[in-house]
């Protein structure tokens, strides 16, 4: 049974000011807690079913964290979404450290990307095309929101997420500076084999003016039919897509 301590601690967590205060976050869901086992970050403890225990168990004692046996009915009020398959877990937030990036390395830039899902979406569609950095504006959603990691389906364990300035981290980058436009070059005739920073721009506005003076390539996606623009999380599949068969 989880306690009511533990209860408030996780309603808590909910808020981005506590998060930040406690350094904390929450990860719900049977497979998002199995790839923060597997991962480096720090578990404070874990509740799960007993179901999930006995499925676990060599993982689970592998960690040493503490095991919180409860009931999907339980998880589901504790945590904050209408469902629970098995578990959920709190965890330590790592610092917010400057990505070393390597030499024709490609990385991505999100500027203002302020819905959860989308951020999260991207950050799994990164994992999938062997993106290991995302460079974020301090506007865009918070990596730690329980939305985000749970629509990440575990790759937030292995794309790693650094908040900053983004003019001033793009004013020292020496590489190619990728930035979706409508009048922007073809993606399919670049050749993104030196790597270099591609960004993403705000759901609703796209790219801001301070950081398109900072784009030395602008590309597009051509439109064949009528749609007005692409989702980013789907433009940045596209784009990736592109980027890995050139």
């Amino acid at each position: 049974m989880i306690s009511k301590a533990k209860v408030k601690h996780l309603k808590a967590l909910q808020v981005k000011k506590y998060r930040k205060e406690q350094q904390c976050f929450v990860i719900e869901g049977a497979k998002s807690v199995v790839e923060l086992l597997n991962s480096n970050f720090e578990v404070l403890w874990v509740a799960a079913t007993d179901a999930f225990i006995a499925a676990e168990q060599k993982l689970l004692t592998k960690r040493g964290v503490e095991i919180v046996p409860a009931t999907e009915t339980e998880l589901v009020a504790a945590g904050s979404f209408q469902t629970n398959d098995g578990a959920l877990a709190i965890a330590r937030i790592k610092p917010n450290t400057t990505p070393a990036l390597k030499p024709n390395e490609l990385a991505l830039v999100l500027d203002d990307i302020r819905d959860p899902g989308n951020l999260g979406t991207i950050i799994r569609t990164a994992d999938w095309y062997g993106i290991k950095h995302i460079i974020a504006s301090a506007e865009t959603a918070d990596l730690y929101n329980a939305k985000v990691i749970t629509a990440t389906m575990g790759s937030f364990c292995r794309v790693e997420v650094f908040y900053t300035n983004l003019v001033e981290f793009l004013s020292a980058y020496a590489g190619t500076v990728y930035g979706t436009f409508m009048d922007g070059v073809d993606v399919h005739t670049v050749n993104f084999s030196a790597g270099g920073l591609l960004v993403i721009g705000n759901e609703a506005n796209g790219i801001s003016q301070a950081v398109t003076q900072r784009v030395t390539q602008r590309i597009t996606i051509p439109s064949i039919g009528k749609a007005e623009s692409l989702n980013a999380a789907i433009a940045t599949g596209i784009i990736l897509d592109v980027s890995r068969r050139r």
